[in-house]
Parts: structure tokens; C-alpha cells; sequence
């Protein structure tokens, strides 16, 4: 069963990606993705989008999560059966940031892949 971490807990200040994950024997399958966000400071918000590709050097959307403000766990499935080319997958995050004293972010988070289970992956069947 994969269970892996896209990235594991860390702290961000600045827009990035996370590291390549090879899905291996769970290409073309359906993936429950789950966000958690345990640090956050008042008036920003984080865009978080899953990307995938086919050999690691051109990135298409896959999936996204709405806008999030608050921290909390968040979950998503993402439908790989119809783009079973797909072999590696990445995080991307943006920042924003507004408001009184520094304009500089501040997150915890993580995001998890998990092989879809019947009940959260029913929409891929």
C-alpha cells in the first residue's frame, strides 16, 4: 500500500516545490491526497498543486487544493486513470501574505499520498 510523503512536515517561507515521487506500481491509479497544515500566522493563505509527469522534466496539473487560510487537515482524490503516463509526482505551493508587520509567510505543513480507499476514492470507480 503506498503511503508517502510529498513532503514530509517542514516549515516554508517562500514559494517552492517539494521533492519527485515515482509512483511505481501505482501509476494510472487513483491517489487520496491529504494536506495538513499545522503552522500558520494570521493574513496569509498558501495555493498548494499537485504536478505529475511522464520523465521528470515537463510538470502538468494533476490536482489542487482550494485556497487554504486556517491550519487543519485537508483531503483531495486525484484521478490518475486517465493519465497513466504519469510516473513521478510533485508538490508546488505559493505564498501570499498581507496585512500589518512582515510580509514574510510562515507554514507548517505536509502532504501525504495515499493508494485511494473504496470510500474516499469512490469517485474513481
Amino acid at each position: 500500500m503506498l503511503h508517502q510523503s510529498l513532503p514530509p512536515e517542514t516549515t516554508i517561507r517562500d514559494a517552492g516545490s517539494g521533492p519527485e515521487f515515482e509512483l511505481g506500481e501505482h501509476q494510472g491509479s487513483c491517489l487520496v491526497l491529504t494536506l495538513g497544515i499545522t503552522r500558520i500566522i494570521e493574513q496569509e493563505s498558501i495555493d498548494l498543486s499537485i504536478v505529475g509527469s511522464a520523465d521528470g522534466t515537463t510538470w502538468v496539473p494533476v490536482a489542487a487544493f482550494p485556497q487554504k487560510f486556517y491550519c487543519g487537515t485537508y483531503q483531495l482524490v486525484a484521478d490518475l486513470s486517465e493519465r497513466p503516463e504519469i510516473r513521478h509526482l510533485r508538490v508546488n505551493w505559493t505564498l501570499n501574505r498581507w496585512g500589518k508587520g512582515s510580509l514574510k509567510p510562515l507554514f507548517g505543513i505536509y502532504v501525504f499520498a495515499q493508494a485511494g480507499q473504496p470510500v474516499l476514492a469512490a469517485s474513481c470507480a
